[in-house]
Formats: C-alpha cells, sequence, structure tokens
C-alpha cells in the first residue's frame, strides 16, 4: 500500500531526513518510533506532500506521489491526523465531520455514516457543540472521526495520545483496533507512548536523527537495542 524509498528531505541547511525507507502493507499497523525532534513529524508531511522531498521516491497503491499536492494525495485515499488535531474551532462538531469529505465525489459527501457514531458515541451527543468547546480528548476523537469519513485507504495518525486522559486513550486504541481487524485500511502511527504503540503494532521503524535505526516486527519491540533508542 505504502512504499517509502531513500528518502531525503531539507528544511534550509538542516538535512532532516536520510535516506528512510519503510514499508507498509493494507490491514497492518505500522508503528513510527523516536525521540523527540529526530524528523518522525517532517516525515509524515512528506508522506502527505506538506512538506517536499529532497530526494527518493513515495509510493502509494502502486503509484508514485513524490510529487503529488496534498489534495492529490487525500483524493487517492490518504488521511492525516496531525499532531494538535488542528480541527475547525468555530465549526461545529458536524459541520467538522462534513469537511472530512470534502475529497469524495458530491453525491457521497453530504451523509455522515452510522458508523462514526458507533466508533466514536461521544459526538452523536455534541453534533451542534463547537469544535473548539471540545475536551483535548474529544478534538482527537472527532480528528480521528473525520480523517475517516474521506475513506481513506492509509490513515495516519501524528501523536494521538498527546495530552489526552486515559480514558479517552483507551478508546482510540480500542477504536485502531477495530480498524486493524477489518483490514480493508493500512495505519501509520507515530507515538511516543511506547506501551500504547506495542499493543496494537504489526511492525515498528525507529527513527533517531532523520534515519532508520531499527526495524521489525513487533516481537522485537521488548528487546534492550529498541529500548535504548528510545530512552531519554
Amino acid at each position: 500500500m505504502l512504499e517509502v524509498t531513500q528518502l531525503h528531505q531539507h528544511y534550509g541547511s538542516s538535512h532532516t531526513l536520510r535516506g528512510v525507507s519503510l514499508q507498509l502493507k493494507q490491514g497492518e499497523c505500522l508503528t513510527l518510533l523516536g525521540r523527540n525532534g529526530v524528523g518522525k513529524t517532517s516525515l509524515l508531511k512528506c508522506l502527505m506532500g506538506v512538506l517536499p522531498i529532497s530526494q527518493g521516491s513515495i509510493s502509494f497503491d502502486g503509484r508514485d506521489i513524490s510529487k503529488l499536492s496534498p489534495h492529490q494525495r487525500a483524493r487517492l485515499g490518504i488521511a492525516y491526523v496531525p499532531q494538535g488535531r488542528e480541527i475547525f474551532a468555530r465549526l461545529t462538531v458536524e459541520e467538522n465531520l462534513l469537511m472530512g469529505m470534502a475529497s469524495l465525489p458530491a453525491r457521497r459527501a453530504g451523509q455522515i455514516k452510522s458508523e462514526v457514531y458507533e466508533l466514536f458515541p461521544v459526538l452523536k451527543d455534541m453534533l451542534h457543540r463547537r469544535g473548539g468547546d471540545l475536551s483535548g480528548g474529544q478534538q482527537q476523537q472527532l480528528a480521528i472521526a473525520r480523517a475517516l469519513l474521506a475513506e481513506p485507504k492509509l490513515i495516519i495518525l501524528d501523536e494521538p495520545t498527546e495530552g489526552i486522559q486515559p480514558s479517552i486513550i483507551k478508546d482510540i486504541g480500542r477504536v485502531i483496533r477495530l480498524l486493524r481487524e477489518r483490514g480493508d485500511i493500512a495505519i501509520l502511527l507515530c507515538e511516543q507512548y511506547f506501551d500504547f504503540a506495542r499493543e496494537l503494532a504489526d511492525h515498528f521503524v525507529i527513527l533517531s536523527r532523520g534515519e532508520v535505526v531499527a526495524a521489525g516486527d513487533q516481537s522485537l519491540m521488548d528487546g534492550d537495542e529498541i529500548k535504548r533508542h528510545l530512552a531519554v
């Protein structure tokens, strides 16, 4: 579904990503790990087309998308839930959800699927509240629901547990697990909360200073070498 090959990215004179390669198949969850400031969010923004790449290639569903714009990638089936959620604070919950379907054909873009309310029941009771009035955890649920309404083949989640209360972390983990078990969507999860990431991952990649320093199956995540790369 997703193949990244020898990806390099520069921010001014800084070489932020150095030859990053990874693969993600349909129905799998790949966890991206690493300390703060090692290039994880930069990589996700490159995948979404928010940041340009300097070298390398990004292939999605068998097509090279390296030069496509973010909205073109969205139409192909890539959804992105950024760090900080970035919902529309002045729009209602319902309006935020409808915005998630902007990349769909008009005949499918006006009806919010009931599945969203099954995954996130709290949203159904808050449809007419402004997004900015929701708690941080509720905003995160709204951001994920909005992304899912785009009917993605790949969903990219950047730090979904950041600043979220434990009860909602469990709800978000439940949703990610259900999506993985459903098997029709690929999940790229960037996460600092190691136990949360380990529980959900099929595979993992660890970045350090913009490079892949470790990668493998979930069964290898408890190794001392892996924890050394993540220790502060």
